[in-house]
């Protein structure tokens, strides 16, 4: 029974210490959270658009390169002789052109020679119907003989059968016409069939030609020198230096306080006494497990969401020669916009 004061004592000062800790404690700094992760950056595969030899490759793994630089080159030996046999056949093909051209401009002058032909046969026809006429009722008074009159007559029968004939020559001479105007077109396709050859196997070539599409740095190469890749092979890894960004998780009940855009600060084990400022840019919509790299059993049993601290391009691009990718760390995060950082936070890098 002696020893129940002695035990109320004890609870007496736990309670007190409870309080204590709840009444001086800064509500605020249980508003900032930590996540581990690791830097990341957008991986851009440079790859080949067409199948092919690799020629060459002018980089190295490290190498920092700009926007539209070359950076491998596939062979091209045979796709420059599809480019030869290509324009030689465009060539053939305006050649043929050229000639239905002139075959057109001949059968038009010959046209031109039956339609004026036809004049005449149809002015000689109307001179020997009215002689026949004339001659016809001269006849009749027995001024001129009866076998003149019909002669007058067989010579007006004949200048009809020219003026059909001129007619038949001329409609035959349209009929060319339009064969050698189809003639003409089959070659005019042709050559643009061939420029059309020409144009896609220069296309293929600036494709062999392969460019950096963005600035960043060479990851790694994929392929070597003399090895063949297929389309759409990927040559070359590039890293978007100036989109980096750190991935970790939070559980639901932290990430409903979670900001879009709100601030961040990210410290890397290899740099422990700086902080690099960050914003909240992605927030996943569909929860998921917890890496087992990085929580404990317990933890992992809970449903977590994917969160991106983006660091700013600015800072990016002033430190460019120090920004690495896969570098572990720890974001630290406000749920709150008057949460304070923690005091043992290290010092915020500057742009």
């Amino acid at each position: 029974m002696k020893k129940t004061p002695f035990i109320l004592s004890i609870l007496l000062v736990v309670f007190l210490i409870v309080v204590g800790s709840l009444m001086f404690s800064d509500p605020d700094v249980t508003n900032v959270v930590s996540g581990n992760g690791r830097i990341e950056a957008t991986e851009i595969g440079i790859s080949a658009k067409v199948a092919g030899r690799v020629e060459d490759i002018y980089v190295n793994e490290g190498d920092r390169v700009e926007a539209g630089d070359v950076v491998a080159k596939l062979d091209t030996a045979t796709i420059n002789s599809q480019l030869e046999q290509a324009k030689a056949q465009a060539e053939q093909a305006k050649s043929a052109l050229e000639a239905a051209n002139m075959a057109i401009a001949q059968r038009e002058s010959e046209k031109a020679a039956l339609e004026a032909a036809l004049i005449q046969a149809k002015a000689e026809l109307k001179a020997a119907e009215a002689h026949a006429a004339r001659t016809s009722e001269l006849a009749k008074t027995g001024a001129v003989s009866k076998q003149l009159a019909e002669d007058n007559l067989t010579t007006v029968e004949s200048a009809k059968a020219a003026v059909n004939a001129a007619k038949a020559r001329l409609t035959a001479a349209d009929a060319t016409i339009e064969a050698t105007r189809s003639q003409y077109y089959s070659a005019l396709a042709a050559v643009n069939a061939a420029n059309a050859t020409i144009a896609q196997i220069e296309s293929e070539m600036n494709d062999m030609v392969l460019k950096a599409p963005r600035s960043g740095r060479i990851q790694y190469r994929v392929v070597q020198p003399g090895e063949v890749v297929g389309a759409g092979g990927r040559v070359l890894s590039l890293v978007d230096l100036t989109n980096v960004y750190m991935t970790f998780f939070l559980p639901a009940s932290q990430l409903g306080k979670l900001t879009m855009g709100g601030e961040a600060r990210i410290v890397l084990d290899a740099a422990p006494n700086m902080a690099i400022p960050a914003t909240i840019s992605y927030v996943a919509d569909v929860a998921q497990f917890t890496p087992r790299s990085v929580e404990t059993q317990s933890e992992r049993e809970k449903l977590m969401f994917r969160v991106k601290a983006q660091v700013p391009v600015p800072l990016l691009k002033q430190h460019i020669d120090k920004v690495k990718t896969g570098l572990p760390g720890v974001v630290w995060v406000k749920l709150s916009d008057d949460a304070q950082w923690p005091s043992d936070l290290p010092e915020l890098v500057h742009e």
